[in-house]
């Protein structure tokens, strides 16, 4: 495994003689792309600030390529080696092209070289068409674009970006993420984003960090937080739409069964009969049909539910269900149009055991 081009130990922030963020470790491997997610006040800008050290912690270490920064290398020369992406395009009052090579200019680079860098960079976020205009008569999403394209004009070892797409409308986010993604996986460029939007952290990052009250409550791969989140929290945040209470009644193997509700649901996991259990299921994972025939799926959980409603959800529908127990399934409007999917009508709802994450709650007693 690489050496961390970046490595935090025991960072804490305080204001006002309140800690707002307290986080024993963190890391970056280079190239490597982590999203920081969370609600509100979670602390996420805290974290990018102090890891970027806009913003001094009270208590911690910071390492860039190995080197303490403040001791080994100075904090200055450590911010010339990274860039940073606000979510308000922060503009000089000049032409996109001086924008763009504003940060080569403070390195006092050549003029020709500037240009072939700068021209690089409009090229690669599509706004060569824009060189001579005015900052001034930039929409949102352009003014975005000259922002990143500053930010990779200095080749940055790192690149922090603090919500960059949040103030910009969607159709324009939607291509900003695009082209960042293309050029973040062309110039091999290590980067960490602070976003609330879980979508854009899975297109973009090769690990999640999902925050709470300043602290990192979880840090693992996108497929693992989304799939395998440490607690009700995270699941809550990253999407499971379904979580249950329930108790295993019964073991075989890697397989149990857990009531809920007074039905029975098989999952997998390491637990123990009596012992208290939290079965998350994706929305993704629920399949729905009018009738299924035995053997018709290899899903081992199967119930009959009626649907208490439907409703648009981008590029699908959000079918509530209820089993006897509540249960979400996301369904494209043509499986709606399809199986007559409305409020009242009955349809099989199933889920493979595996799709089933469990989280274990307590210990058996006696």
């Amino acid at each position: 495994m690489s050496e961390p081009v970046l490595e935090a130990k025991d960072l804490v922030v305080s204001r006002g003689g309140v800690t707002v963020l307290d986080v024993p470790s963190v890391s970056l491997t280079p190239g490597e792309v982590l999203a920081l997610i969370g609600p509100n006040g979670a602390g996420k800008t805290t974290l990018l600030q102090a890891l970027s050290y806009l913003l001094r912690p009270v208590s911690g270490e910071l390492y860039f390529n190995g080197a303490k920064v403040g001791a080994d290398i100075s904090i200055l020369d450590f911010r010339r080696r990274i860039a940073m992406v606000f979510q308000e395009a922060l503009l000089f009052d000049t032409s996109v092209f001086h924008n763009v090579a504003s940060g080569l200019k403070i390195r006092n680079m050549k003029g020709s070289e500037t240009e072939e860098i700068v021209v690089e960079q409009l090229e690669r976020f599509g706004i060569t068409h824009l060189r001579n205009r005015s900052a001034r008569m930039l929409s949102g999403g352009e003014a975005q674009r000259v922002s990143l394209a500053r930010a990779f004009a200095i080749r940055p070892e790192i690149i922090f970006l603090d919500e960059p797409f949040a103030s910009v409308d969607q159709p324009s986010s939607e291509g900003l993420i695009e082209d960042l993604q293309v050029v973040l996986k062309k110039t091999g460029t290590t980067a960490v984003l602070a976003t609330h939007d879980r979508t854009e952290a899975l297109r973009l990052a090769d690990r999640i960090a999902v925050m709470k009250d300043g602290q990192v409550i979880q840090i693992d791969s996108s497929d693992a937080v989304m799939n395998k989140p440490a607690n009700e929290f995270v699941a809550s945040f990253v999407g499971v739409e379904t979580i249950l209470p329930g108790t295993v009644v019964s073991k075989d193997g890697p397989s149990f069964l857990a009531s809920v509700s007074g039905q029975d649901i098989e999952a997998v996991g390491d637990v123990a009969v009596g012992e208290a259990v939290l079965l998350c299921i994706r929305p993704e994972q629920v399949s729905l049909s009018a009738h299924l025939r035995k053997g018709a799926t290899s899903a081992r959980n199967i119930f009959r539910a009626k649907i208490e409603k439907v409703t648009p959800l981008g590029l699908y529908q959000r079918v509530i269900l209820d089993c006897g127990f509540p249960l979400v399934s996301y369904v494209t409007a043509h499986s709606v149009d399809g199986l007559s999917l409305r409020e009242g009508v009955e349809v099989d709802a199933s889920f493979k055991a595996t799709a089933v994450h469990v989280l274990r709650k307590r210990h058996p007693t006696g």
